[in-house]
């Protein structure tokens, strides 16, 4: 007997019924329900939501009119200010893919991106055109450069023929914009700190982006009208999509172009800040800033840590503060936060200092990731809970990235066995919560940055006098970690720790270099491997 269901007849999916998912869809609805509510703050200048919708009309109209097409890259080097807040809509407006570029990178680094993406348009913040005109001759096929003007900002120089605000005003209002044909057309691309050679290009789709933005909103309470400071980079995950989470709640974007102290203190007061991300280090600075820069707030702010575990003394300070501190954990392949330290309403009762270690775990998944789990990397099998154990975060679901940009081989490595590798270590707690035991590798995350050792050791090789380096992450009270490179020199050799350390500045991004040299002789397995472990150990001593 054929079995046949019923519920397949005749109700197929129609214009009616089914729209791909994408967060443009959210700009549209805040300025359609909230036109004359502020959307963008940065400094004197107010944007409404029926504003920022027009002007991101305008860059998609102004765009198309340049022939970008569906698929083609656009790429910005720019702070935290609206032009960028408005590419992450405007840009897929017109099919094209968002591609925000790390303003601490330095010329080579933005060069490799702007070919690999092979970037059709380059938008340029004064504050970095030295690094965008070093990158763009050493580009091969130039992408066409525009500026961006900010007002508030008197160095730097324009790059390229046209302005940002010309192209807006030279564009159509009325620009008839599609949402994607298939939710899983790519929307952004964001290129990882590379732990081996060159960065790897993270690919986003609008499905995975619409989810991840109502995944924020949801795992943070973030409810209506959110007053949100940009400090974390929009460049990092797409600001761990919370462009598209300000634009679903009808929130406040409040530009802020450098992380600084007072800057943060008074955007807060100033405007009644409700929400801000950032690394622990920036938990740590706000925590030892002095005490008449801290009073004055009277109202609620919510802090959502990741980047390293915050230790739990960052934590008992801001809460002590009166901020309340939502720890997460996540991967520029996850979107940003795909974990979240969900609380428990009987943890109140505990004292601070207990309250702040469970906080201090990465925690489950959030409510749109589908699974996760700590699991041996060879064998795939979950790991015991017994917070001894240590074993790899695999996570799966709707907010794990598309895959690498013309990389099918990381890609599948990546994917292996079906789950997303994340090459983190931690632990599984009998309650389900996670904890992040090392980096996998040797990735140091200073300042909530990736850095490669081995980019930094390559560097290192190249100094006539070296004949072996290897660098580990160091802890520091600031950054979190900063690069520490052992270094053996060559017979007769004398160069001296500063020497070393200005070379490697000249031929890096600065926050890369090696705050510290030692030299000696390396410690090695019998085989020839330098044993890092030893280094480490050593690190903390110096």
């Amino acid at each position: 007997m054929q079995h046949h269901n019923i519920y397949e007849l005749g109700l197929e999916a129609n214009p009616a019924n089914y729209t791909p998912m994408s967060p443009v869809s959210y700009l549209q609805r805040a300025a359609f329900v909230y036109p004359n509510r502020t959307a963008q703050i940065h400094q004197d200048t107010r944007y409404t939501w029926a504003q920022t919708y027009e002007r991101c009309v305008r860059l998609a109209s102004g765009l198309a009119g340049m022939g970008i097409k569906t698929g083609d890259t656009v790429s910005f080097l720019c702070a935290n200010i609206p032009p960028l807040f408005e590419a992450h809509f405007g840009v897929p407006m017109c099919g094209a893919v968002l591609n925000a570029i790390n303003t601490r990178l330095d010329a080579e680094a933005v060069a490799f991106i702007l070919q690999h993406a092979e970037s059709k348009v380059l938008f340029v913040d004064k504050e970095f055109s030295e690094v965008a005109s070093k990158a763009l001759k050493m580009v091969a096929v130039k992408p066409t450069v525009i500026a961006i003007d900010d007002p508030y900002y008197d160095q730097g120089e324009l790059l390229g023929d046209t302005s940002y605000d010309q192209l807006l005003e030279q564009a159509e209002d009325n620009y008839d914009w599609q949402l994607p044909e298939n939710e899983w057309q790519a929307i952004t691309l964001n290129y990882t700190s590379g732990t081996t050679g060159n960065p790897k290009g993270v690919v986003y789709h609008h499905r995975g982006a619409y989810l991840n933005a109502a995944n924020n909103i949801i795992s943070w309470d973030m409810g209506r009208h959110p007053v949100y400071l940009w400090i974390l980079p929009l460049f990092h995950c797409n600001g761990w999509c919370f462009p598209w989470s300000i634009a679903a709640a009808a929130g406040v974007s409040v530009s802020l172009r450098h992380v600084r102290a007072d800057a943060i203190y008074h955007e807060i007061k100033e405007n009644k800040v409700t929400h801000f991300c950032g690394a622990p280090i920036v938990l740590n600075m706000l925590n030892n800033a002095p005490a008449e820069m801290k009073s004055g707030i009277e109202h609620q702010v919510n802090a959502m840590v990741a980047g390293a575990a915050p230790p739990a003394a960052v934590i008992e300070g801001m809460e002590s503060m009166g901020f309340n501190v939502t720890h997460v954990y996540g991967l520029t392949e996850t979107y940003g936060p795909c974990v979240v330290c969900a609380w428990h309403d009987e943890w109140n009762d505990k004292e601070l200092a207990e309250r702040a270690a469970l906080k201090a775990r990465q925690g489950v998944k959030s409510p749109m990731q589908e699974d996760l789990m700590i699991a041996d990397t060879d064998t795939m099998k979950p790991v015991p809970r017994d917070g001894e154990t240590i074993g790899e975060i695999m996570v799966r679901g709707n907010i794990v990235m598309k895959g690498y940009l013309k990389n099918p081989t990381a890609t599948e490595e990546a994917f292996s066995g079906d789950w997303f590798h994340t090459g983190d270590l931690a632990v599984w707690h009998e309650d389900g919560y996670i904890e992040i035991k090392d980096r996998s590798k040797d990735i140091i995350i200073s300042g909530g940055e990736n850095i490669s050792s081995i980019e930094v050791e390559d560097v290192l090789y190249r100094h006539p006098d070296v004949e072996e380096a290897a660098v580990v992450a160091k802890p520091d009270d600031k950054w979190g970690e900063t690069p520490c490179a052992f270094i053996k020199l060559k017979d007769g050799a004398e160069a001296s720790q500063e020497e070393v350390i200005a070379f490697c500045r000249d031929n890096m991004a600065h926050f890369k270099a090696p705050r510290y040299v030692e030299f000696g002789e390396l410690p090695k397995t019998s085989t020839g491997k330098i044993q890092k472990f030893v280094l480490r150990e050593k690190s903390k001593e110096l």
